[in-house]
């Protein structure tokens, strides 16, 4: 049976034969997506300054006449790549650097650091800070707040585990002595600079940061932003002050930046980093931790095959030359400092999967 009549012409309705239609496999009626992405041949190679909400500021043509700062945003495939200060980016599209202008970035140099923390040490989500630093000085008080040495163990910790060299600036000397403080570092292949109100070692600092791409970190308060400030009278980075009733510093470096140090005898890089009270090492391998502290290392040569080093270790050389005093007083804290960053780890080690 149809639905037609006798009348109707079946040539009529030639015109609506859906038979000719050419259907695209593609439900989305659109063309594929294919992986292949363009080489980008002509892309420029840039330092990334600073990040500002999904914006970033990159140096172009660095250290020549037509040296500029552009502003940039990621290519969709690096959404999942951390993109920080101190990088070298490959950039492409508007390098002009003119007010209004957005290039992109496609793709990132290899690092020669990566310098990271965690929130505690049994947080496995690492924090990436800064990378291609190859110093790095730690900022600390010698009071208002006062000096943690354990802080500072982790710092150097973290800067050795990265292959960053690290120095030491202990500011407001002219409150407290920071000689006590410091012993806690003896033995240690770290070149120390102290600094007063009114007698800030610029001269002498700037000198160990020409050539260098250096870090600074420190606790909220110490007067790292201050230190930045001196360096670079162009930073114009915040400053604060110690509560009176906590003695905790009050953040005021709210994001990581740097800034090109000019001095007498050449420039340099200064990344100054927001003040932390913390730094977790959940991400550092235990194994690094003793490179930190270089005179135990050198006692560690003796001790046995996958020694622990910790209190109840046995037969480590650690623990003996400390029982024979050889270590000395200096070096019995030193000592007591890598067994509590060891114990951490071996803690966590033991904990069940999934907490």
């Amino acid at each position: 049976m149809s639905w037609l009549t006798d009348d109707d012409d079946d040539d009529a309705f030639a015109d609506f034969d859906e038979s000719s239609i050419k259907s695209r496999p593609n439900p989305k009626a659109n063309r594929p997506r294919t992986k292949r992405r363009p080489a980008h041949e002509d892309a420029q190679v840039g330092r990334v300054l600073g990040v500002d909400r999904g914006r970033y500021s990159v140096l172009i043509d660095e250290g020549t006449p037509d040296e500029r700062m552009i502003t940039t945003t990621r290519a969709r495939e690096l959404r999942r790549m951390p993109i920080v200060t101190g990088d070298q980016a490959r950039v492409v599209g508007d390098t002009s650097g003119d007010e209004g202008t957005l290039a992109r970035i496609i793709g990132m140099v290899d690092r020669t650091s990566l310098l990271r923390r965690s929130a505690d040490d049994t947080d496995q989500v690492e924090r990436v800070i800064v990378a291609n630093a190859d110093q790095m000085l730690v900022v600390v008080a010698a009071a208002d707040p006062e000096p943690r040495a354990r802080l500072v163990d982790r710092y150097l910790v973290a800067a050795l585990d990265a292959g960053i060299r690290p120095l030491l600036v202990v500011t407001k000397t002219d409150i407290a002595d920071p000689t006590e403080f410091l012993t806690h570092f003896d033995g240690l292949d770290l070149t120390v600079f102290t600094s007063a109100q009114a007698e800030m070692p610029i001269e002498a600092i700037g000198a160990a940061l020409v050539g260098h791409s250096t870090v600074f970190v420190g606790h909220s308060g110490v007067g790292k932003s201050t230190l930045v400030n001196a360096l670079v009278p162009s930073a114009g980075r915040a400053t604060g002050h110690v509560n009176q009733v906590t003695g905790r510093g009050r953040h005021t470096s709210s994001s990581t930046v740097s800034l090109r140090y000019e001095g007498a005898t050449g420039t340099g890089w200064v990344i100054d980093t927001p003040g932390v009270r913390s730094f977790g090492l959940g991400h550092i391998n235990p194994d690094n931790i003793l490179s930190a502290f270089t005179e135990l290392a050198q006692v560690a040569e003796n001790c046995p095959r996958g020694c622990t080093h910790l209190t109840d270790a046995p037969d480590c050389a650690l623990i003996e030359a400390a029982n024979r005093g050889e270590l000395g007083e200096t070096g019995e804290a030193r000592l007591d400092s890598l067994q509590r960053l060891l114990q951490t780890f071996a803690d966590k080690a033991e904990q069940p999967p999934g907490r």
